[in-house]
């Protein structure tokens, strides 16, 4: 679970940057009256962020009530209920917008994992993640990443050594690459990323553990699993996608990294209802 100052740093700017000098359309609302609704979800999702949502409606006024009958990582059904909510109507309305926002983005993200973790079911292939997140909502988007059941590469540039084709052409080689990680940051996890057979090899040969085989067709991923005769882990990334990703996992490889988890996502349709008074 995520750290909740983490939730609650995502929480406030996310409010300041909606609420500014303040909410006017909720001031005609009478400051006395309290209100009750539900979010109901629009499509068949699996729901991540209810801590973010949460944090967000009882960031405004702490007599809002928040009941929750779905919880995150759940396989969610169009026109379910996700959960009910009661308070005063001024708050309720100023959060709505935010709290639905992040859930709706993290849904997004935990479902589309679920996507690509169902179809490589069976195989011994992880889903990984990457670093191309939305801007100041990386952890978060980790989170509903490990939702849908996919697993979290790197945090960030601090968490690995991931030495990558311009890394290795500045040092001169992987060996010389590897062997300088190796005295500045020895306590890391090592990565090296390899384009063709021959730089596998060279990575093998002086002991790298985990190896990003970066666009590799098929062919050359079978390649790799045999030449590799599991001394490391192997991790396919590029040109992957929910048409390729079956046949990418049937190669043999660890993990397979998708950008598109936490990139290219469609926010998931939710609504928030509020009862008749």
């Amino acid at each position: 679970m995520i750290d909740p100052q983490q939730i609650a740093d995502d929480v406030i700017r996310a409010l300041d940057e909606d609420i500014g000098s303040g909410d006017v359309s909720a001031r005609l609302i009478p400051a006395e009256r309290d209100i009750s609704g539900r979010i109901l979800a629009r499509e068949n999702c699996v729901l991540a962020g209810a801590a973010w949502a949460e944090a967000a409606f009882r960031r405004i006024s702490n007599r809002i009530q928040v009941d929750w009958h779905k919880h995150d990582g759940e396989r969610i059904n169009a026109n379910d209920e996700l959960c009910t909510l009661a308070g005063p109507a001024r708050a309720l309305l100023t959060a709505e917008r935010t709290a639905l926002n992040f859930l709706q983005t993290l849904s997004a993200t935990a479902t589309v994992t679920r996507q690509y973790v169902d179809i490589v079911a069976g195989t011994r292939a992880q889903i990984l993640d990457t670093r191309k997140t939305l801007p100041g909502l990386r952890m978060a988007q980790k989170y509903a990443v490990t939702c849908g059941g996919g697993h979290n590469h790197r945090i960030g540039l601090f968490d690995m050594v991931l030495l990558k084709e311009n890394h290795i052409m500045a040092a001169g080689s992987i060996t010389a690459a590897v062997q300088t990680s190796r005295q500045i940051h020895p306590e890391l996890p090592l990565e090296v990323e390899v384009e063709t057979l021959a730089q596998l090899h060279e990575a093998l040969s002086v002991g790298v553990e985990r190896v990003l085989l970066d666009n590799f067709d098929l062919d050359g991923l079978r390649a790799a699993v045999v030449l590799n005769q599991g001394r490391a882990q192997l991790e396919a990334s590029g040109n992957v996608d929910l048409t390729t990703l079956r046949a990418i996992a049937e190669t043999g490889v660890d993990f397979i990294s998708v950008g598109g988890l936490t990139k290219n996502i469609r926010a998931i349709d939710l609504s928030l209802r509020f009862d008749p008074s």
